[in-house]
């Protein structure tokens, strides 16, 4: 996030203003389609930048299990196995910072709020759109992926 923030703040805003006087120097801007993108880019900007700096404030790095280490809490890394006997290992995160192709889910996901302190051998049952989904909780640990 604090890179998303840098980018945004210190790379894109700059050009994307440098682009805005520009194309405002050229005169009519109700036609000026560099400028009309760039105003409506640089709101954009701003919103996301108000975002991150207000959740850069209250996140919290979690390096240790918040409670027992041998159930499922945030920051612990998960093995599922699925109906077919496939394991499926996920780290769960905060809702900022999931990522399925780093394995990263959501503690407020469906399966993440379903495994939030179960216990090795827990059965957890997810209803979907395609219907009931059963998981076991194979393993947990709290040491990088």
């Amino acid at each position: 996030m604090r890179t998303e923030l840098h980018t945004l703040w210190k790379i894109e805003r700059p050009e994307v203003t440098k682009t805005v006087s520009a194309a405002a120097a050229n005169g009519d801007r109700s036609e000026n389609g560099d400028y009309i993108y760039g105003k409506k880019r640089l709101r954009e900007i701003d919103a996301r930048v108000r975002f991150l700096r207000k959740r850069l404030d209250v996140l919290q790095i979690v390096s240790e299990p918040l409670g027992d280490p041998n159930r499922v809490w945030f920051g612990a890394w998960v093995t599922v196995e699925d109906e077919t006997g496939a394991h499926h290992e996920w780290r769960i995160v905060g809702p900022d910072e999931f990522d399925v192709s780093r394995r990263s889910i959501s503690c407020d996901s469906p399966m993440g709020r379903a495994l939030l302190g179960r216990q090795v051998g827990a059965d957890i049952t997810l209803e979907t759109p395609d219907g009931i989904d059963d998981w076991y909780l194979v393993s947990i640990r709290y040491a990088a992926g």
